[in-house]
């Protein structure tokens, strides 16, 4: 019966399996990040990569399940030690204290009573401002750390900076499963291969034209959905016989979480993206006016015993704005104090090891939602895909190694 059979076409059966088990799972993995944005003709015809399509919900979902379970807003601030923060402002505000009094009395309406003052006056003004700076400074962060709650919405800052930076979010979920998505591609190979000998052995027995086609659609599907049970099951360690199985991705915790926690601190919960969100969030008129409140006293401290001679020559109405206007400019060397990427660092490492920590405690049900939405959000979809195209290759395999259809 077997005597005229085409051995060498069969032998292709389980190779070309492998094939298609494991292009089909690499697809799956492009299709969930890319593209970055739309392609095709909106809005059925094409296709966004998955994450990217949901950022704003993916990047919601580990908020609420990973990030608000390692750290609050306030822990955060703590973290970053307000005083260790004063001290940087003092220090980067302190060179430019002669310029910022300058800057205020031109634009003040006493330029002409400013320039004729003697030298040792304005000195004397320059040292009082100074002498007076870190204890206003620091009273101003230890107020932003205990208010931070009601300066700036965790959530919505992160949700907001992932939505609108999609190659971030796609990192986040990259790099700290970058293991599983390798175990995904790879794994089509040798489960292609697999169901590929069980393949071959039916053909043998049956040779219809539609069993390739058939196949590729079961093996595209099965290869998708094996790996991903694998990576997030079981969730617990489990005993079976002498090997204690768990999970791939929940197996590597520890790894993941400094992963993890190395990119959030350096790239989203970072001071700088803290000072700019106080500074130019939703909220930011709160923290404008808690600045204002905190440093603009400065100007009366500064101008001493002369203030009444002050008031008099700009008029009550003027001195008050000037008041107002060195808030304001206290407001933008408070963000100049945040652009030393050394100093950035220094902080984000403080918060990383707590985060660390932290991530490294979550149970496997906490921990799984780290990388679970990836596939989660459209699992279905990204299987289906990968038992279209597995069949779309059994055609291919029929029509052209085995003859056709008939």
């Amino acid at each position: 019966m077997f005597e005229d059979l085409q051995w060498v076409k069969y032998a292709t059966i389980p190779i070309i399996a492998g094939v298609i088990g494991y292009v089909t799972n690499w697809i799956a993995v492009r299709m969930t990040f890319l593209p970055l944005e739309f392609v095709g003709i909106p809005p059925y015809l094409g296709w966004q990569g998955i994450i990217p399509l949901k950022a704003r919900k993916m990047a919601s979902i580990s908020v609420e399940s990973v990030l608000s379970k390692i750290g609050s807003l306030r822990e955060i601030a703590e973290q970053m030690d307000p005083e260790r923060i004063a001290e940087h402002i003092v220090a980067t505000i302190d060179p430019m204290v002669p310029a910022m009094v300058d800057d205020y009395a031109r634009q003040s309406g006493f330029a002409d009573l400013w320039a004729t003052m003697p030298e040792a006056l304005r000195d004397a003004v320059y040292t009082r401002v100074r002498r007076k700076l870190p204890t206003r400074v620091h009273s101003l962060t230890a107020d932003v750390a205990d208010k931070i709650d009601d300066l700036l919405d965790l959530r919505l800052m992160v949700v907001d900076q992932l939505a609108a930076d999609k190659e971030l979010l796609n990192r986040i979920f990259l790099e700290a499963g970058e293991q599983e998505f390798k175990f995904i591609v790879r794994s089509g190979l040798w489960f292609g291969f697999l169901l590929g000998l069980f393949q071959m052995g039916l053909q043998l027995l049956w040779d219809a034209w539609w069993l390739l086609p058939v196949a590729g659609i079961v093996i595209g599907y099965v290869t998708n959905w094996l790996a991903l049970k694998i990576i997030f099951e079981p969730l617990e360690p489990r005993r079976i016989g002498p090997v204690v199985v768990q999970g791939l991705f929940l197996k590597r915790q520890k790894e993941v979480a400094a992963v993890f926690c190395r990119l959030v601190t350096r790239e989203i919960l970072t001071l700088r993206n803290f000072v700019d969100r106080l500074l130019n969030g939703p909220r930011s008129d709160r923290t404008h006016a808690m600045i204002r409140r905190h440093l603009a006293p400065l100007v009366d401290e500064a101008v001493g015993l002369a203030r009444p001679m002050v008031k008099m020559a700009m008029g009550t109405s003027e001195y008050a704005k000037g008041v107002e206007r060195m808030g304001v400019h206290a407001v933008e060397l408070s963000d100049l104090a945040f652009g030393d990427p050394v100093f950035n660092a220094e902080r984000a490492v403080a918060v990383e090891h707590e985060m660390r920590a932290r991530m490294e405690e979550l149970t496997p049900m906490e921990f799984q939602y780290m990388l679970r939405p990836a596939f989660q959000e459209d699992e279905t979809k990204l299987i289906v895909a990968g038992a279209i195209l597995g069949g779309l290759a059994g055609m291919a395999q029929s029509i052209f190694v085995f003859g056709g259809i008939g």
